[in-house]
């Protein structure tokens, strides 16, 4: 902790404040704002009522407003703080807004009613961080069903791109051929073709194999990606070809060498491919979209275009939702974190 410490206080001035410190940490602190900004913004955005999360100039924290129950009336009362004729003021109860006058009681004497213009009145609002959004979101929708076809989705569509790049991979780093280079390019090429082009091919593939709303439209088409591939090839060139070489002198075959000499030596590479797969997977909503049409293998993010209706848009529900599909993303960074330096760092070294 000490030297964490020592690294972030150093200055250039032997002990005193440079001025291209002022100019580095006012750097660092923009962008920590700016990257970290809108995620605080939309977890605490995640526990405001609808009302709260439409609200301008928007606020922060996640206000609500007290409510009081007072005997006579089923639904609780929201509370005002309301300035009388004496200057004086007082927490009262709204019955009911008639125009631009709300009409208020004193919740422990509810027989006198008080007359009270709109601008002579404010809210009495308190800091809440309840879970009423994500209770009501998981109610409103299949959300375990939804939960589990993502699961499916994710897990199968990266084990299938982790295995099909990296042996596309191993073809193109390890084997001398002609036309290697070539092939490469060709892969790296289709990086430039957006996925608009392709999307009406793709979609009559799947359609003449009967994959339409199912998984398998999802999970398959994405296997291959040049993103990967490449990743991986650049990888797998830092690995020596003699220790290849030694492995066919003992008699290994060309799949043992892949499965146990390749495979392990490329784990850094195969985490932030697994990071960047898991990433692409689970946040995908365009192709899944077009894929599936029925409502039992909606994926979570398809699942969460349900709340938005024809006329009202529920962003409350939405924010608490995105909140709850940011986790898995969150998880699995946190334990592949360590792998992304070390196989971003090496890749392309040899």
């Amino acid at each position: 902790m000490g030297k964490i410490l020592n690294f972030l206080t150093r200055t250039r001035g032997n002990g005193k404040l440079h001025i291209t410190d002022f100019l580095t940490y006012l750097y660092l602190i923009l962008g920590v704002i700016v990257m970290f900004g809108p995620v605080i913004w939309l977890v605490l955005s995640s526990f405001k009522t609808s009302g709260e999360v439409v609200k301008f100039p928007p606020r922060l924290l996640p206000y609500r407003q007290k409510t009081v129950e007072v005997v006579g009336y089923e639904e609780p009362l929201p509370m005002f703080i309301v300035t009388l004729e004496d200057g004086s003021t007082a927490e009262l109860a709204q019955i009911r807004r008639v125009g631009l006058e709300r009409q208020l009681i004193d919740p422990n004497d509810p027989d006198e009613i008080f007359k009270v213009r709109l601008e002579e009145t404010a809210p009495v609002e308190y800091v809440s961080f309840g879970l009423d959004n994500f209770v009501e979101g998981i109610e409103s929708f299949n959300f375990a069903r939804y939960l589990f076809n993502s699961v499916v989705v994710t897990v199968f569509a990266t084990l299938l791109t982790l295995l099909v790049n990296s042996m596309a991979a191993f073809a193109l780093s390890k084997y001398k051929f002609r036309g290697r280079t070539t092939i490469f390019l060709i892969m790296i090429s289709t990086l430039m073709v957006p996925l608009s082009v392709v999307l009406v091919p793709v979609f009559l593939v799947i359609t003449k194999v009967g994959w339409n709303n199912n998984l398998l439209g999802v999970i398959v088409p994405g296997a291959a990606t040049p993103t990967g591939m490449f990743l991986l090839r650049q990888y797998m060139l830092t690995i020596p070809d003699e220790l290849l070489d030694a492995a066919r002198i003992d008699g290994a075959s060309e799949w043992r060498i892949y499965s146990q000499i390749i495979l392990p030596l490329a784990k850094p590479a195969l985490a932030v491919l697994t990071i960047f797969s898991v990433m692409w997977r689970w946040n995908d909503f365009l192709w899944p979209l077009i894929v599936l049409s029925r409502n039992e293998v909606f994926t979570l993010q398809v699942g969460l275009n349900s709340f938005q209706g024809e006329l009202n848009v529920q962003w409350h529900l939405i924010l608490a939702m995105t909140v709850l599909t940011l986790l898995p993303i969150t998880i699995v960074f946190a334990f592949l974190q360590k792998y992304i330096t070390t196989g971003i760092a090496t890749t392309g070294l040899k």
